[in-house]
């Protein structure tokens, strides 16, 4: 599987993410649902704290890839949902540090919503990654 940054611009690297990600043919796409702040219960974990909650969607998001056979390096793509952005930009050190310790630079969107799932939920975290 072969991915190929696309950045016309250099301000993207220093975020962490990348304008476009080309994909080469004949390569297996994995869909993954947004991965949230849910333990292991499917509970809401981390009331009203965004490092926390990011860090376990983080973590949840391995554990799916990791049952499929990929890793974060395999990510291609990541959105980002949020009820709160400015905290979200408060805790993106977590995601930059992992994505980075991944060598992932993915294709990546940010939309602050209105709500999610559950009402305790702070963030929600939607990849697709391929090999």
């Amino acid at each position: 599987m072969a991915q190929r940054m696309i950045n016309p611009w250099e301000w993207q690297d220093e975020i962490g993410f990348s304008q476009a990600i080309e994909v080469s043919a004949a390569t297996q796409v994995l869909y993954c649902a947004g991965q949230t702040s849910m333990d292991a219960d499917g509970r809401p974990a981390h009331v009203g704290d965004m490092r926390a909650q990011v860090t376990l969607a983080l973590d949840n998001l391995e554990v799916v890839l990791a049952k499929a056979g990929y890793t974060l390096a395999n990510v291609a793509r990541l959105n980002y949902y949020t009820t709160d952005v400015q905290a979200l930009f408060g805790a993106f050190d977590i995601v930059r540090a992992r994505l980075a310790g991944a060598g992932c630079q993915p294709a990546s969107t940010l939309l602050g919503v209105a709500a999610l799932a559950f009402p305790e939920l702070l963030v929600e975290i939607e990849a697709t990654a391929t090999r």
